[in-house]
């Protein structure tokens, strides 16, 4: 869709869209920002205040991904899985845009990692800032590959390999 039709179908006129925003670039990074904003302040409190301790909650993440596909049979709402390879080359504001959000999740993954290691519910191998990169990228490959495919098999297996590799002390 391109913006005429975007501004046609929102009944905006082309002018305020330009009052707002200096280009469709600028729209597109401020379309990022408040995407990682709201993803974060919902990532915050799943991992602050959701049902379970620290390891249930991070699988609970990856699970609520998992059912959303089955549910949709789409992944919905990652930006990140949707635009990074298009527009990462394109528009050197919204790769930053798009780097910042997910520096942002791995921050929150890592402490959620660090807490429960600390709290002794979850067991895991290196330092938590790096595990979390890794989980990320895993269950960014994961969505990728589910998308090319449409079928949950990578996102069941990534989920599989993740309780691998976030265990519980006693296993």
């Amino acid at each position: 869709m391109g913006l005429s039709e975007l501004l046609k179908t929102a009944q905006v006129p082309k002018g305020s869209f330009y009052h707002y925003f200096r280009s469709k670039e600028a729209f597109g990074v401020a379309m990022l920002e408040r995407h990682y904003a709201c993803y974060h302040q919902r990532l915050t409190a799943h991992f602050t205040y959701g049902p379970g301790d620290h390891r249930d909650r991070i699988l609970a993440w990856y699970q609520e991904t998992l059912n959303k596909f089955c549910q949709q049979g789409a992944i919905s709402g990652c930006l990140t899985v949707k635009l990074s390879a298009e527009v990462c080359d394109l528009s050197e504001d919204m790769r930053s845009a798009m780097d910042k959000g997910a520096r942002d999740i791995t921050t929150l993954l890592a402490r959620a990692l660090e807490d429960g290691r600390n709290s002794d519910c979850l067991h895991f191998t290196g330092q938590p800032l790096q595990q979390a990169q890794v989980l990320y990228a895993l269950w960014l490959g994961a969505n990728l590959q589910a998308k090319i495919s449409r079928s949950a098999e990578p996102l069941e297996n990534a989920l599989a390999h993740v309780k691998t590799i976030l265990t519980t002390p006693e296993q």
